[in-house]
């Protein structure tokens, strides 16, 4: 673990002091790489406290391709963070993969025929280090997330973006076996007896079909100040469809210099599938919101 640590310490602090687009013919890239990072340390303090640091290593791209009336896009989503408390073992604090590929047809102005397709999904086991640290209960592929379908793209300008596909397939994984018999992240339990043996192993994928919203935004709303959000709303027609699942992300990054800046990011989450156990021990859906306020060193191409 604390090799990860040290890999995204390295990975962050990959450094230059220019900002430009990369373009290859019709390709457009752009994209950013950073460390967040804070720590504290303690000698001698009579308050007491406890020597930490944090780091989170980041990286985000898209790849875009215009010729005429035909556009494809590429949107990457990656994170690892890990916290460091004292003499204690590492804690993961953020985890992220996600890809969002798309093609767009033009056929009106502002107005696109469009696919669009999702990956996510994690990169290391997850835990829940209030109950146990020993058992992990998430990994790669523990879930894992796919969906693909078929829509209406709006796009009036570059900062700004709406995508409905009434049709999408979406495929959710739970590679784990015991976490799948849990019944974690919404695919359904193994049926067991009356002495609470397994009887039967839960199946570890669930297949949905249903309806799908995006939005998104990333703009300059002053001088060296922008806001990123991303919506997403998706209503499983072959269970509950009346129930929307939400996920809800929102960046706002200060810019001080070419290679420093302060980010502030959330992310807001719902699905009535996935049972959470409050500290009252009351189990059931609830909304999952992260934030997170650090220190940014990077690199943006």
């Amino acid at each position: 673990m604390k090799k990860l640590l040290l890999i995204l310490l390295v990975f962050g602090f990959i450094s230059a002091s220019a900002q430009d687009t990369l373009q290859f013919g019709n390709w457009v890239m752009m994209g950013k790489v950073s460390l967040n990072f804070s720590q504290s340390s303690f000698t001698n303090w009579s308050a007491g406290g406890e020597n930490s640091i944090t780091s989170i290593g980041r990286y985000n791209m898209s790849l875009n391709y215009q010729k005429g009336k035909h556009n494809f896009t590429n949107w990457l989503d990656l994170a690892l963070g890990y916290s460091v408390i004292g003499k204690a073992d590492p804690m993961k604090t953020d985890d992220k993969i996600e890809y969002i590929p798309g093609y767009a047809y033009q056929f009106s102005k502002n107005w696109y025929f469009s696919v669009m397709g999702k990956f996510s999904s994690q990169f290391a086991k997850g835990y829940d280090y209030g109950v146990d640290s020993s058992t992990f209960i998430s990994k790669f592929m523990a879930p894992g997330y796919f969906d693909i379908g078929p829509g209406i793209k709006y796009k009036p300008n570059d900062w700004f973006m709406l995508n409905f596909s009434p049709a999408t397939a979406a495929l959710l994984v739970v590679s784990d076996q015991r976490l799948a018999d849990l019944g974690s992240f919404g695919v359904d339990p193994a049926v067991l007896d009356t002495a609470g043996n397994i009887v039967q192993h839960a199946d570890k994928s669930k297949f949905m079909l249903g309806a799908k919203f995006i939005a998104t935004l990333s703009k300059e709303i002053v001088k060296n100040i922008t806001v990123g959000t991303k919506l997403e709303l998706f209503s499983d027609y072959l269970d509950t469809p009346q129930n929307i699942d939400v996920n809800w992300q929102v960046l706002v990054g200060l810019k001080v210099n070419n290679w420093l800046s302060v980010d502030l990011s959330t992310e807001l989450l719902y699905n009535d599938d996935v049972m959470i156990t409050d500290k009252n021990g009351n189990t059931g859906p609830r909304t999952q919101f992260k934030e997170m306020f650090m220190l940014s060193v990077g690199y943006a191409f």
